[in-house]
Order: C-alpha cells, then structure tokens, then sequence
C-alpha cells in the first residue's frame, strides 16, 4: 500500500492550502484515513480523521473552526483544507490510512500506512 501526499507549500499567515493523500494497492480498502503533523524537534501530533463508515470526522482542537477533513471512501482520497493558517501550523504533514475499526483516531498506532510527507511553512 502506498500513500501518496500532496499540496504542502509556503503560504502567509492567514493563507491557505488544500492537502491531498491518494492511498493505493492492488487490494487495499480503507476504514479509516488520517493526518498527522510534526513541528522541528516535536512529537507527531495529531491533526484531523475521517472514518468512512458513517462518515464520522475527528479534528484536534488546535485546528477547529479553521482545517476540515474530507474524502473519497472509493478512490482511497483524503483531502486537508487548511485556512487561517498560523506560523505554529508550520510542520511536515503526513497522511495515514488504516484498514480497520479502531476505538480512537488521534494515535498513530491507530494507522498502518503512512505518506512521506509534505512541507507546510507558514510565515509570519
């Protein structure tokens, strides 16, 4: 399975972006997709998930009210819309999937399969 992250860039503060992640393999179907973040000399943090069935979303309090989630369930498609970006979003931006039922989505343990990455740098 592969996860293929896109969409990351330079933007001012109180700009936006648009991530997108494209999961595939031959027979991979996802229950779940995510993304997560990591700041220079940071932990990953959670950032935002959806579950496909019943279409639940899950968004960290940091990024409520200004990042939504959303996605195709049929092409494995995950996107990020990101605005009212601040220099404290600046991190390299990861998507995951998991092909399971999980009790929670803010963990990375939760996800099996991970993206490379993509940049965001938000300047002040």
């Amino acid at each position: 399975v592969q996860l293929q992250a896109s969409g990351g860039g330079l933007v001012q503060a109180g700009g936006s972006l648009r991530l997108s992640c494209a999961a595939s393999g031959r027979t991979f179907s996802s229950y779940a997709m995510g993304w997560f973040r990591q700041a220079p000399g940071k932990e990953h943090e959670f950032v935002a998930a959806t579950r496909w069935s019943g279409g639940r979303t899950y968004l960290a309090d940091s990024v409520k009210g200004r990042f939504t989630i959303a996605g195709d369930n049929a092409k494995n498609t995950v996107y990020l819309q990101m605005s009212s970006l601040k220099p404290e979003d600046t991190a390299l931006y990861y998507c995951a999937a998991t092909a399971y039922y999980r009790g929670s989505y803010v963990y990375t343990a939760s996800f099996e399969y991970w993206g490379q990455g993509t940049l965001v740098t938000v300047s002040s």
